[in-house]
């Protein structure tokens, strides 16, 4: 009986070490993931931040230049005008001679259309554009008046070669 008493203890304190050592490794293992997670996390945030440096959305200069309320005049929301001159933007799209702000004229059977569009400030706009075939980039102004109407004007395009 005495070796069996002795055998039980043993084995209670092999498994007692066990698993206080598999909870420690667990916690560990835990913490290390949760640090590597943060950092990932952390970087991510930073590398977002840095690319939308150039953004109305993150300009409050550029966004000041919508409030005339000083002057008298009406306040125009950077919230509401983004998908305004987005959607203004890509609605010359639908012309059959392909969108006139690409400043490109049409190559061969497609027309070029802008495909994506960045706002970057109160004037710039940074748009991509491509017929299928030929990809490029283009530089826009873009005016709003006092009546909400928006202009464009093309400053400089740019066709990458195949």
């Amino acid at each position: 009986m005495l070796y069996l008493f002795i055998l039980a203890i043993l084995m209670n304190v092999f498994t007692y070490m066990f698993y206080s050592r598999e909870v420690k490794f667990g916690e560990e293992r835990y913490e290390k993931t949760t640090k590597k997670l943060r950092d990932s996390i952390n970087l991510v945030s930073a590398k977002l931040a840095e690319a939308d440096y150039f953004s109305l959305e993150h300009n409050e200069n550029a966004q000041n230049y919508f409030d005339n309320s000083a002057s008298g005049g009406k306040v125009i929301l950077y919230e509401k005008l983004i998908p305004v001159v987005t959607e203004k933007l890509l609605d010359f799209n639908a012309n059959p001679k392909g969108n006139p702000y690409t400043g490109q004229d049409q190559i061969g059977p497609n027309k070029f259309i802008i495909n994506k569009v960045k706002i970057l400030n109160h004037r710039w706009i940074i748009a991509d554009y491509s017929n299928g075939e030929l990809w490029g980039e283009v530089l826009l102004k873009y005016f709003v008046d006092d009546k909400e109407n928006i202009t464009f004007e093309v400053n400089q395009t740019w066709l990458y070669q195949k």
